[in-house]
């Protein structure tokens, strides 16, 4: 069977949402495509849900589109945008005042298109730190291994030299968080990143914090006594200026950045653009970096303190509450995208208070996600799904080793509505562990997984409560299934079919098979039906002349689209045809390359590589012509493609030439296959073998 290549599946997503011309700008993050259409309405979402590959598709207002593709993405969106039509990455292009003013008003198609925007900006800004984030929480893991060992002291204030450097392996990341959200930022907001990244350094250099509690003129401390803090002003220009260490700040990243893209944007309006790229990047660190130390510095550490200190709050009022609250939200707010203001929160929390009271819950949650998708995997295991065993193996490893959730989500748990239920119960019984036992706290910002455990106190409490999470959603799932008894008995069934035809021991026609069995190039052509078709069994379909089908029933007759033998598909050396997946019909060992229609009807589908042709006839029986097994590797090469999709064909039409010594030289079988992919709807489907024909002569027959 075919196997598509990352490069066939970059060229269907790049069709499926509506070519290159249609793409205004394309980035990833850890398991998702973020496309930026200029037209929304031209993605073909059903296409690109049924891809090899694809685990989901999130349309988004304001034209964007998201295409789930898991731990892999980074691959496809490097073949994508190798593909020679995306050279030069997307296609913006001149817009007419007119045309700005309808774009403005169509990003408020949904409605919550503000929202949308709001949670859009806090996910771009954060998303493209998920490797380096999830880097230091792993050395913040084997560190805590360490201290737990008693190898190290971690907290001891003297550290030797060795110990001290580990550290700043991963509080690099932490401290100079607000520089790279910044960036980011700006980049989102479409304004020159590095002005952002510049402003937000300003208020982080030596310089800036040196003047913390020292006695450098103008600067003066007070202490507050009852609290035991200190708090420094600088007096600056003669104005009060409040001094803050901004190391892990996010909120004053978030803040700036919204409101220096305002001011860089007007500078462009007012500088000519031959001065632009000396004035704008100028006048706007003049603005921006004393308005960020005097005001929108306070705000930020003032909001994030204020969010931080009322979770806190919860947390220590109503504790139960605030631990089953945090896993049974989670679940609905990663596939959103809108957990990151929550992550946010989590590094305020580390920054301000020295540890954060929310990971632990969560952890909750991930846990029972992974829980549910191990139930999937022992039931794929038994139940011998193969394609359903390589996707939760690999959502599983993802998640216990990584501590990301996407594949999980979009790759099982969204497809099959019985599982979300479950994992639900698995959120409640460890956030209620969690709960009930006092709370979990953390020192470090971590991507819950395995490896991380140790960074989390008390630990044994977090065991408890993630293992109870875990345990309890796999068994819901794994007792209760994760489809319905009528599911599993197709499925099963559908199984047992095409083990038994790819043993060679069937050649009876077998029930339909799953979309996701069938090789990605006939699915393709199977669109022109409504899913690859079972057939009718029974002697008429297995190639008798009409058995059991009254005589005076005529029957449409469909031509042999090339010259030579005739054989039945249990010859063809193909499980798929040989099982009849792909519906009744014959195999033709051609004479020639000279491939004609063999129905009169409208050409459906063309492949690209020129070895499949789809026809609907005008009563709707859709039929496939298939030339050769595995074709679809040479490319198109030897293959000269006479019609194109759309096009009327009659009985006879040149289709293709077909060089066959290119097929054999290439080591592919020639054998020429028509099927009736719309077999299940006939009354029979009956084909001739043992014959040899001319191009055009009748070989099946099909009757309504």
């Amino acid at each position: 069977m075919n196997t598509p290549t990352s490069e066939m599946l970059a060229e269907k997503i790049l069709r499926g949402v509506g070519g290159p011309e249609n793409i205004e700008s394309l980035t990833h993050c850890a398991t998702r495509l973020r496309f930026q259409l200029h037209d929304g309405d031209k993605a073909d979402q059903a296409a690109l849900d049924a891809l090899d590959g694809v685990m989901g598709t999130v349309p988004q207002s304001g034209d964007r589109f998201q295409i789930v593709i898991g731990g892999a993405v980074a691959g496809v969106y490097s073949d994508i945008m190798n593909l020679p039509s995306m050279s030069g990455g997307g296609t913006p292009r001149p817009q007419s005042d007119a045309e700005v003013k309808a774009e403005i008003r169509a990003k408020g198609r949904g409605r919550f298109a503000w929202l949308d925007n709001f949670f859009e900006y806090l996910s771009d800004s954060f998303r493209p730190l998920l490797g380096v984030l999830l880097g230091a929480s792993l050395i913040i893991a084997i560190a805590s291994m360490l201290d737990a060992f008693g190898v190290v002291d971690f907290r001891a204030a003297d550290k030797s030299a060795t110990w001290v450097f580990v550290d700043s392996m991963w509080r690099s990341v932490l401290y100079f968080l607000p520089i790279m959200v910044a960036y980011n930022a700006a980049k989102k907001l479409k304004i020159d990143p590095w002005v952002g990244a510049t402003v937000m350094a300003a208020v982080m250099t030596p310089n800036f914090t040196g003047m913390i509690g020292s006695k450098t003129p103008g600067v003066t401390t007070t202490t507050n006594a009852t609290l035991g803090t200190s708090e420094s002003v600088a007096h600056v220009f003669g104005l009060p200026m409040q001094l803050n260490d901004y190391g892990g700040q996010v909120f004053v990243p978030l803040l700036m950045v919204a409101l220096l893209a305002l001011v860089y944007k007007g500078l462009k309006r007012v500088f000519p653009e031959n001065v632009q790229m000396v004035f704008v990047p100028f006048f706007s660190m003049l603005i921006m970096i004393p308005m960020t130390a005097f005001l929108i510095g306070p705000m930020g550490i003032w909001a994030g303190n204020g969010l931080g200190t009322g979770l806190s709050w919860l947390n220590g009022n109503a504790p139960i509450v605030f631990a089953i609250v945090i896993p049974l939200l989670y679940p609905f707010l990663v596939p959103l995208g809108l957990h990151w203001p929550l992550n946010a929160l989590m590094l305020v929390n580390i920054n301000t208070l020295g540890y954060d009271f929310i990971q632990g819950p969560m952890g909750a949650w991930n846990f029972a996600c992974f829980g549910a998708t191990a139930g999937v995997l022992l039931l794929s295991v038994r139940h011998r799904e193969k394609d359903m065993r390589q996707t939760a193996t690999g959502a599983l490893a993802a998640g216990l080793l990584g501590g990301i959730s996407e594949p999980s989500l979009y790759g099982i748990h969204l497809r099959f509505k019985r599982i979300y239920p479950r994992m639900l119960v698995g959120c409640l019984v460890g956030g209620l562990i969690v709960g009930i036992l006092g709370g979990v706290d953390t020192k470090a910002f971590a991507f819950t997984s395995l490896l991380t455990i140790p960074v989390f106190d008390p630990m044994i409490k977090y065991i408890i409560a993630i293992s109870a999470a875990f345990f309890t959603s796999m068994a819901l799932v794994y007792f209760s299934d994760y489809r319905t008894k009528e599911e599993r008995a197709q499925v099963n069934g559908e199984r047992d079919a095409a083990e038994a035809a790819a043993k060679g021991e069937v050649s009876a026609p077998a029930r339909t098979v799953p979309a996701q069995t069938v090789p990605t190039e006939e699915r393709e052509l199977v669109a022109v039906g409504a899913a690859p078709a079972a057939t009718t069994g029974g002697p008429a379909s297995a190639g008798s002349a009409g058995a059991g089908v009254p005589a005076a029933r005529k029957g449409l007759e469909l031509a042999a689209p090339v010259a030579g033998r005739v054989i039945g598909l249990g010859e063809v050396e193909d499980p798929v045809f040989a099982s009849r997946a792909l519906g009744e019909g014959v195999g033709i060992e051609p004479a020639d390359g000279h491939v004609v229609a063999p129905v009169d009807g409208e050409l459906i589908t063309v492949a690209e590589t020129g070895h499949a042709f789809g026809i609907r006839t005008t009563d709707g029986t859709e039929v496939l012509v298939h030339i050769g097994i595995d074709t679809v590797k040479m490319n198109g090469k030897g293959f000269d493609v006479r019609v194109e999709a759309g096009r009327k064909v009659s009985t006879g039409d040149l289709l293709a030439e077909v060089d066959l010594g290119a097929v054999r030289a290439a080591g592919y079988s020639t054998v020429t296959l028509m099927t009736v992919l719309n077999t299940a709807d006939m009354a029979s489907v009956e084909p001739h073998t043992g014959q040899d024909v001319t191009a055009g002569a009748p070989v099946v027959t099909v009757r309504r």
